[in-house]
């Protein structure tokens, strides 16, 4: 590998490290950020990692570019949930869960509680999907299945799209 081969932003898998991206360039070692360990320098001469993505020296990265990127990394592949707001409609109200037998009595649960879980419910399915993607076991086939049984899981929770304050944020099922 020669010494200037990545360019700031090129994405890499490191056998104990695991995924990053080169952040800063030094005389004979790069910075690269890993999503598990934080920013650690490998030598340029380093050939035991996977290079994901290369991009070359003199491409100019914008530190707004890279922090996109990274955050992007991080959300992908970590359990870092980020902040989701509900829709203002829902704010302070309560989900009432009520039977039709009216011996039993009503739940009331807060819908921020309620929002809460629903969230939390994404952000493992995002997780689990993408390590599916980066099982080292699992056939292709095998990644294929299960990918496409995540998104009928995301298609059938699309009614909860409603209690979401930004559509960015809305669960999305298998397009026609």
């Amino acid at each position: 590998m020669e010494n200037t081969t990545l360019g700031i932003g090129s994405r890499v898998n490191h056998p104990a490290f695991g995924m990053g991206a080169i952040v800063k360039l030094h005389q004979a070692a790069y910075e690269v950020c890993f999503m598990q360990y934080g920013i650690k320098e490998v030598g340029k001469n380093y050939v035991a990692w996977e290079i994901v993505e290369a991009l070359p020296v003199d491409s100019a990265v914008s530190f707004s570019a890279m922090e996109d990127a990274l955050a992007k990394i991080l959300k992908a592949w970590s359990d870092i949930t980020e902040v989701v707001q509900i829709a203002d409609k829902w704010d302070g109200g309560q989900l009432i869960i009520q039977s039709k037998d009216d011996s039993i009595s009503s739940k009331e649960i807060p819908i921020d509680t309620f929002f809460h879980k629903i969230v939390m419910v994404r952000d493992r399915l995002r997780v689990m999907e993408q390590r599916i993607n980066a099982h080292k076991v699992l056939s292709e086939s095998d990644k294929i299945d299960l990918q496409q049984y995540i998104t009928r899981i995301y298609g059938s929770l699309t009614t909860f799209n409603v209690l979401f304050k930004y559509k960015d944020n809305h669960f999305v099922g298998a397009k026609k």
